[in-house]
This record gives structure tokens, sequence and C-alpha cells, in this order.
């Protein structure tokens, strides 16, 4: 799995001029999922999410987690980040895991980051056409891979 985490003031994402999923301070999350992903990799990436230290204590220090600020996630599917560029110009997403593979790991993985969490996360809706708007903090985008552990 590889993850692109982004910390927030807001985020929203909108799917046919609805609003499905809205939060104020805390992650975005874009995630992808390979065709080599497993159950734990579902279980070192949540908490690895829930743990990382980003956001500032009260030195401004980045040194506390989403979980000890009271912050929220939304979470969005994004294949696209297994894009490779290595032969021409158009991105071939060979590594992306098929949507028979990726739904159900997408699935387990917002069951986990909620009880990892201990609170109900915001999602998008996997495969949609989805319109995501923030407000980046710092600006902080850290990038995570569940096979590399960086």
């Amino acid at each position: 799995m590889r993850a692109v985490i982004q910390r927030v003031l807001e985020a929203k994402v909108v799917i046919g001029g609805v609003v499905k999923g809205v939060i104020g301070k805390g992650l975005l999350v874009l995630l992808a999922v390979e065709e080599a992903d497993a159950g734990e990799d579902i279980e070192w990436l949540s908490g690895k999410l829930v743990r990382l230290r980003i956001f500032d204590d009260e030195n401004g220090v980045m040194n506390r987690s989403v979980q000890e600020v009271g912050g929220e996630v939304l979470l969005i599917s994004q294949f696209t980040l297994f894009a490779s560029t290595r032969k021409g110009n158009r991105p071939s997403y060979s590594r992306s895991a098929r949507p028979e593979l990726a739904v159900p790991l997408y699935e387990q993985f917002i069951q986990r980051l909620t009880a990892d969490l201990g609170k109900p996360i915001q999602t998008g809706e996997f495969g949609a056409d989805m319109k995501v708007s923030l407000t980046n903090e710092g600006p902080v985008t850290i990038i995570i891979d569940s096979k590399s552990r960086e």
C-alpha cells in the first residue's frame, strides 16, 4: 500500500456535486492498493498513520499525532499512486490492484483505521470521479509505502 498523507486544516471530497466527506484539522490520506498487499500492510500502515507525529506541540515542534490532537481523517482511494512513467509518456498502472482485490482491502483499511483512531473516519468512494479540496497546513506532505516501510 502506498499513502500520501497531508496535514490539513480542512478537506472535503465531492462526488457528483454532493459532499461525501468533510473534515477539519487532521489528515487527508490518498491510498493506493497493489496486487501484493495483504492484512499485514493494512495493520502496519494504519498504525503508522495514527501514530505519525506531524502536528505541533506547545513548543511548535512536530511531536503530536492526529490521535493526540483530536484530529480527523479523510481517506481517498487513488490507484494512480502506483503509476510508472519508466516507458514513454503514458503512465502504466500495472502495479495497482484490480478492483476485485483492491475494494475489499480498501474497506478493511477503513475498518482498521477507524478502530486505530478510535472514531469514524470520512471517505471518498472507490472508483468514483471525485473532486478533492484541501487546505494543507505547513505544508506537510509525506509519502509512505508499506513494502519499503519508510
